[in-house]
């Protein structure tokens, strides 16, 4: 549920931003857990040598977070660290980002990134979808509440969250 938390607090970052903002967290039979939002679609620009490069939140330690004694507290009691670490949590996870200029895709296997920044054809939306196995050597199963039935609503007021389960 932690790694869930931490892609939702992104996603509420930018519906702060944005005034308002929608997720959806979904379950996947395979027990791997997506998190598509509808915000700005993570950082991404054409460098001085022409390069796509985007914020590396996937892979640094957010500074804001990671080791801060004052970093926010999320739902489950446990401290906001930042999505570095749903990625080093995860045997898979792939960042699928749409901005406004371009939609490019990524994946990473335990913590690294196993592919390049590769472009993707766009939708006509923007927003960021984070799909991603958690290591089954640490999680089990996981449950997600339905938002309403937790403090996700309190802990995200500009975000509301829509919760699939493909398990059933």
């Amino acid at each position: 549920m932690h790694l869930v938390l931490e892609v939702l607090a992104y996603a509420a970052d930018e519906a702060v931003c944005n005034g308002s903002g929608h997720a959806v967290v979904t379950l996947h039979p395979d027990g791997s857990v997506s998190v598509a939002d509808n915000g700005r679609g993570t950082d991404t620009r054409v460098d001085n040598e022409g390069q796509t490069v985007k914020k590396p939140v996937m892979t640094t330690k957010d500074l804001r977070f990671f080791d801060s004694s004052g970093a926010a507290t999320l739902p489950d009691g446990n401290p906001r660290r930042g999505m570095s670490v749903v990625t080093a949590l995860s045997e898979w996870l792939i960042h699928t980002n749409r901005r406004l200029n371009g939609c490019w895709t990524q994946r990473y296997e335990r913590g690294a990134p196993v592919t390049p920044l590769m472009p993707i054809q766009g939708d006509g939306t923007t927003g960021t979808t984070v799909h991603f196995l958690p290591d089954a050597r640490l999680v089990s199963n996981i449950e997600i509440p339905a938002p309403e039935s937790c403090q996700l609503a309190a802990t995200f007021p500009h975000l509301s969250i829509g919760v699939n389960n493909e398990w059933v």
